[in-house]
């Protein structure tokens, strides 16, 4: 099972694997410090430029895969997604490095891409196990992990040292194999409501 770059899209959003032609129009979309306060790079949002580096480097790595979240209602970049930490024995792997606009939260934008990452991670990788994570303190980010089904895990204390030196509880979320049928038709119905 190898990650290889691959185009994912619906009704609502494109996800193009990322490339160094994505860099300005996802700086302009990640144009907010409040998007980047819980980041390991780019914290607050100080160094946009470190943090597509970082995924371009991991990505020629053959480590990670970094989509740019190309959002169809406005006709712009909205954010990025990432597959990361593939661990092909396990059949897992964590979708993570996930920001947007904030004009397009709460719109079909997110639901869209968790839709079509999972999908693509257990129907065409046949994964067994795909992670998601956030710091301890993102409220936002955890409350939409539970709302499309990921399950809580636990916290793993001191788990990161952040850029400004602060240790970083990380919340764990999951979603097996199994469980993926019913969170399926859980995000179609979530975005078929939100076609209307």
């Amino acid at each position: 099972m190898i990650l290889a770059p691959v185009t994912l899209e619906n009704a609502f959003v494109r996800l193009d694997p990322l490339e160094e032609h994505h860099r300005d129009p996802l700086r302009e979309a990640g144009d907010d410090p409040d998007l980047w306060r819980f980041a390991n790079v780019n914290l607050d949002n100080t160094n946009f430029d470190s943090w597509i580096d970082h995924r371009l480097t991991e990505i020629a790595k053959g480590a990670d895969l970094t989509w740019a979240v190309f959002d169809k209602a406005s006709n712009t970049y909205a954010g990025s997604t990432s597959y990361l930490a593939h661990v092909p024995v396990h059949k897992r792997v964590e979708i993570g490095w996930t920001w947007y606009a904030r004009r397009v939260w709460a719109g079909p934008v997110n639901p869209s891409c968790k839709r079509m990452l999972l999908a693509h991670g257990f129907e065409t990788l046949g994964l067994n196990r795909i992670e998601l994570k956030a710091d301890a303190r993102n409220q936002r980010s955890r409350l939409a992990m539970e709302r499309f089904g990921a399950k809580f895990e636990g916290i793993h204390r001191a788990h990161m040292i952040r850029p400004d030196g602060r240790l970083r509880d990380t919340a764990w979320f999951s979603v097996i194999a199994q469980e993926w049928p019913a969170i399926r038709e859980g995000l179609d119905a979530r975005l078929e409501a939100l076609a209307r």
